[in-house]
C-alpha cells in the first residue's frame, strides 16, 4: 500500500479503473438463463412465482452493482473503522422501515397475502447462531446474499463456500430441536406490537436510534482516520447504470425497496438460508435419508419436501440473485472463473461455509432474513443479531491470517 492514512493526512481514494467490454456469449447465456427462470416459476406456480422471479432477478442486478457488503462493511467497521458500508445499511435499514411500517400496519399486500415481519425469538440459540455466523462470514469470504451473487459474478471459491453453506444449514436443522427448547429460548419481541407504540411510534423511535447510530458511525471513521473503501471499475453516464458499480446509497435505497416489494408479493419479507436446507434436505432424500422424519421438517414445511424446488418462494428468489448476478457481471465484463485456488483459502470457505449455514438455522437467519428484514419488521431479534454477528466478525478477523486471509490495516492506503 502506498499512502498511510492518519487523521491528519487525508488520503484519496484512486481513480476508478477502465470497464471491461461486455462479454456477449456469457451474457447471452444469463439473459436465456433470466427468461426461463421467470416462465418456469409461471408454470410451476403461477403468476405471484414469477414476480418473484423477477425479483430476484432485480436483487442479484442490484447486489452486484452496488458491490452491496454485508461482510466487507462489517470487517471495515471493526478492523480500521471504516463505517462507509455499515452507514449505507442504515439507509437501508432506515428506509425499509419506513416502507414496511404501513404495509405491517395495513395488513394488505399482493395476492390476497396476509403481509407478515420476520419477528423471531431470543435465546441461546440466536445467540450463538449469530456469532456463529459473523465468524463464517470472515472466512467464507462473503454473507448470504453475498455468496449467491458471487457465484452468479463467476467467484468459483463462492461455489465451495455456498455448497458448505447448504451442508450447515442442513446439519443446523437436523439440531435446531436441541437449540429451540423453553429452557433456553425466550419469547419474541416487536417494538410495534409489544411496545404499545404501534407501528408509526416504533417507526419514529427506530429512526431515532439509527440516525445516532449514523452520526455516531461518522464520527467514528473521522476519529480513527481511516482509509477509504476502494471503488470497483466502472463506466460513466447511463451506461453506468447497466454496466457500472452503483454508489452504495443507491444500492441501500434499492434493495429497501425491493425488500417492501417482495413482503407485499409474497406475505413475508425477503429471506435466503430456509432454502439451503431446502436444498441439502432434497439431495439427501434422493439417496434414501429419511429428512422428512426430523421435526424441523413437520407440519406447515412438510409439504416442501414433496412440492417441486420452485414452489418454494424463497429458493426463486435464490436462482434470481444467482442469474441477475449473472447478467450483471458479463455486461459489466466482469465474469471470471478462477483456475487456481490456494488450499488454506479453500479451507477457509469450507468452515466458513459450514458456520453460516449451522449459525443461520440456528439464529432463524442470516444477514438478510434476521438483520435486514428482522430490524425493518420491526423485531429485537434483528438488533440483537447484528451486535451479536459483529463479535463473530471480531473473532473470524483475528482467524483470518492463519488462512492467509487479509485482514484491513489503518495503514492501507484503500480498505
Amino acid at each position: 500500500m502506498a499512502t498511510t492514512a492518519t487523521s491528519a493526512t487525508p488520503v484519496a481514494v484512486p481513480p476508478e479503473a477502465p470497464q471491461s467490454k461486455p462479454q456477449w456469449a456469457t451474457l447471452t447465456i444469463g439473459v436465456i438463463a433470466a427468461v426461463a427462470l421467470v416462465i418456469a416459476a409461471a408454470v410451476v406456480v403461477g403468476v405471484k412465482s414469477a414476480v418473484l422471479a423477477a425479483l430476484g432477478l432485480a436483487l442479484g442486478l442490484t447486489l452486484f452493482h452496488s458491490r452491496f457488503g454485508f461482510t466487507s462493511a462489517w470487517r471495515q467497521l471493526v478492523s480500521v473503522g471504516q463505517t462507509s458500508g455499515m452507514r449505507a445499511h442504515l439507509l437501508m435499514l432506515a428506509t425499509a422501515s419506513i416502507l414496511f411500517a404501513p404495509i405491517l400496519a395495513g395488513g394488505v399486500a399482493f395476492f390476497g397475502a396476509q403481509p407478515e415481519g420476520n419477528v423471531e425469538p431470543l435465546g441461546l440459540g440466536l445467540v450463538v447462531g449469530a456469532v456463529l455466523f459473523g465468524v463464517g462470514m470472515q472466512l467464507g469470504g462473503a454473507c448470504a446474499s453475498g455468496t449467491l451473487f458471487a457465484v452468479g459474478g463467476g467467484n468459483t471459491l463462492m461455489v465451495v463456500t455456498l455448497f458448505f453453506f447448504i451442508c450447515g444449514s442442513v446439519l443446523g436443522a437436523l439440531h435446531l430441536p436441541l437449540w429451540t427448547s423453553d429452557a433456553i429460548t425466550l419469547g419474541s419481541f416487536s417494538l410495534a406490537e409489544d411496545t404499545g407504540l404501534g407501528y408509526f411510534g416504533a417507526l419514529i423511535v427506530q429512526l431515532a436510534v439509527l440516525g445516532a447510530i449514523g452520526f455516531a458511525a461518522t464520527r467514528w471513521t473521522r476519529r480513527r482516520g481511516a482509509p477509504p473503501a476502494g471503488r470497483p471499475p466502472t463506466s460513466r453516464g447511463w451506461w453506468r447504470i447497466l454496466r457500472g458499480s452503483w454508489p452504495l446509497w443507491v444500492g441501500a435505497i434499492a434493495l429497501a425497496v425491493l425488500n417492501a416489494v417482495v413482503l407485499l408479493t409474497r406475505g413475508t419479507p425477503w429471506g435466503i438460508t430456509s432454502a439451503f436446507v431446502l436444498w441439502g434436505s432434497k439431495a439427501l432424500q434422493a439417496v434414501g435419508v429419511d429428512v422428512a422424519s426430523w421435526p424441523y421438517w413437520q407440519g406447515e414445511r412438510a409439504a416442501s419436501l414433496t412440492n417441486p424446488v420452485l414452489a418454494d418462494s424463497t429458493s426463486v428468489l435464490d436462482f434470481g440473485i444467482i442469474v441477475g448476478a449473472l447478467v450483471a457481471s458479463a455486461a459489466s465484463g466482469a465474469f471470471v472463473l478462477a483456475k487456481r485456488l490456494p488450499v488454506k483459502v479453500v479451507l477457509a470457505a469450507v468452515i466458513g461455509g459450514l458456520l453460516m449455514g449451522y449459525g443461520a438455522r440456528l439464529a432463524y437467519g442470516c444477514n438478510i432474513g434476521a438483520y435486514f428484514s428482522g430490524i425493518a419488521s420491526f423485531s429485537l431479534h434483528g438488533w440483537a443479531w447484528g451486535l451479536l454477528a459483529l463479535v463473530g466478525t471480531w473473532i473470524g478477523l483475528k482467524l483470518r491470517p492463519l488462512f492467509g486471509l487479509d485482514v484491513p490495516k489503518p495503514s492501507d492506503s484503500v480498505c
